[in-house]
């Protein structure tokens, strides 16, 4: 009988523990702050998630999701950590890019800041092909930009011209449209 109590006593002494250390974790996790840039990138990773590109929007046997970044860069070394992770089974490949024709090359092409003068230019040389646009400036989602970052209580949030995606003949998952406020224009 004593040895029942005192494997009982163990046990509970045990389960204290471990519900001691993960409330540890979870309130580390909690604590844990990421940079707009971290967060921008994070969403990135996600968005390759929950949209799907038509067959021939891969350019090579390889079957690589490109990620072009044009012009300005917010997200530091922060979007170099998903360069090289297989997702679905193709290969993600981080890159910078310059305004050309290269830029049809790109499954997902980030446009930064310092682009807004070109947009138009950009949109035009993209045009019918399936590529994921990505920006973070007021305007570019109307402008026809498809994922566009914007701040809302200090907290990074994103809009999706659903229009400008079917044109590109992407799919976006309904999960990601009920999280996005979606817009029109472009």
């Amino acid at each position: 009988m004593k040895k029942t109590a005192l494997t009982s006593r163990c046990c509970l002494i045990l389960f204290a523990v471990i519900l001691l250390f993960q409330g540890a974790v979870c309130l580390a996790a909690e604590e844990q702050q990421f940079s707009e840039g971290e967060v921008k990138a994070g969403f990135v990773y996600n968005f390759l998630k929950f949209i799907e590109w038509p067959d021939e929007a891969y350019a090579n046997a390889r079957k690589t999701l490109t990620v072009g970044v044009l012009g300005s860069d917010p997200f530091g070394p922060a979007l170099g950590q998903i360069d090289g992770k297989v997702l679905r089974g193709m290969r993600i490949e981080i890159k910078r890019v310059s305004l050309s024709k290269d830029l049809r090359n790109c499954n997902v092409l980030f446009i930064g800041t310092s682009e807004k003068a070109n947009l138009p230019q950009i949109m035009e040389i993209i045009k019918g092909a399936s590529v994921l646009t990505i920006g973070d400036t007021e305007g570019y989602g109307k402008q026809g930009v498809i994922v566009n970052f914007f701040m809302e209580q200090n907290k990074v949030r994103f809009e999706i011209n659903s229009d400008k995606a079917r044109q590109a003949r992407l799919t976006v998952s309904s999960k990601l449209l009920r999280l996005a406020r979606i817009v029109t224009g472009g």
